[in-house]
């Protein structure tokens, strides 16, 4: 078996996995939300705090198991570099208690994995990365060649869903609350600008929208700003930053076949997102993998998933190279 710890950001957890079967036989999440809430977003050193407290606390559920582990992964990139450091530290000490290898793994590729958890991956695939950090389209062919197609010119999907819920004080995290408010509002009311909806290039950009839904909020505050002002504002703007995605994914079906294509990332537990892409999908015949609920945001799970793959190709770092990075390149 191989244990996995995940503390890239506000998610304490960890995991224990079949090697050979894959069977996810331990994983356990204590999420941060509500102590971070209270600041409207993630304050690193607090989340660093959290992770001490709550690790301990997973890994002594876990006792039974370690006679049976045969190396032990950690996320070590990217993420917040306060909180990395706290689950590769454990990572490094229950390597030295246990004399089992070290596995480094990259947090965003453990999303692309969280669609094989306890199943077997499917190569080739493109994907769609959201999340609060990320928004991505990667062409992943297998563990080793992952390629990026686009990228954010700035914001992220869900970095975006988290700023307009701080404008409208709603609260944190902002994805699921705009998404609340958005069933309860006018998707036609506000007419939104779609970003480079004018640019043949296939990227992303979430600033422009942000502050047209920032000006929009303010010109309504001068007079009342009413409870379905701002479920129309949530419903408008979450239509029209979905639509600069599928509008730039239409662009890439069209100069592409693909046949396989996913969603990932904590942004992508987004039913409204699912099903747009959903019927995207069905116009030009690909099949669209999804990613249970539960394994969309930061998990340990998805880690662990990476790990066994990178066992078997002999993937391990040693106790003096493994070291984090706040930020990655490419995969």
């Amino acid at each position: 078996m191989i244990l996995a710890i995940e503390s890239s950001c506000d998610d304490s957890s960890i995991s224990i996995t079949k090697i050979d079967t894959l069977e996810l036989v331990f994983h356990k999440k204590i999420s941060q939300e509500l102590e971070h809430s209270f600041y409207g977003g993630v304050v690193p050193e607090l989340a660093a705090r959290l992770h001490i407290e709550a690790l301990p606390k997973i890994l002594e559920e876990c006792k039974d198991y370690l006679k049976n582990l045969k190396a032990v992964a950690v996320t070590n990139a990217p993420g917040l570099s306060v909180t990395l450091t706290e689950g590769v530290a454990m990572a490094k000490a229950i390597s030295i208690a246990l004399n089992i290898p070290l596995i480094a793994v990259n947090h965003l590729k453990g999303h692309i994995y969280s669609l094989f958890i306890e199943k077997e991956a499917i190569f080739p695939i493109t994907v769609l990365l959201v999340s609060g950090g990320h928004t991505q389209i990667i062409e992943a062919n297998s563990l080793t060649n992952m390629n990026i197609l686009a990228k954010t010119l700035d914001d992220s999907f869900g970095e975006s869903f988290d700023k307009v819920s701080k404008m409208l004080n709603l609260g944190y995290p902002g994805g699921p609350i705009v998404e609340k408010y958005s069933k309860k509002g006018d998707y036609n009311r506000f007419d939104f600008p779609i970003p480079l909806s004018q640019s043949p290039r296939i990227e992303f950009s979430y600033s422009g929208l942000k502050n047209a839904v920032r000006l929009k909020v303010e010109e309504l505050e001068r007079t009342n700003l009413d409870e379905q002002d701002i479920s129309d504002i949530c419903a408008s703007f979450q239509k029209t930053a979905v639509d600069h995605i599928l509008q730039k994914l239409k662009k890439l079906f069209k100069q592409k076949t693909i046949k396989d294509f996913a969603i990932v990332g904590g942004a992508s537990a987004n039913l409204y997102l699912r099903q747009e892409l959903e019927n995207l999908c069905s116009i030009y015949n690909t099949t669209l993998h999804l990613s249970e609920l539960k394994y969309c945001s930061d998990n340990a799970a998805m880690i662990g998933r990476v790990a066994v793959e990178q066992y078997k190709e002999n993937d391990f770092i040693s106790l003096e190279d493994l070291d984090i990075k706040t930020r990655l390149k490419d995969y």
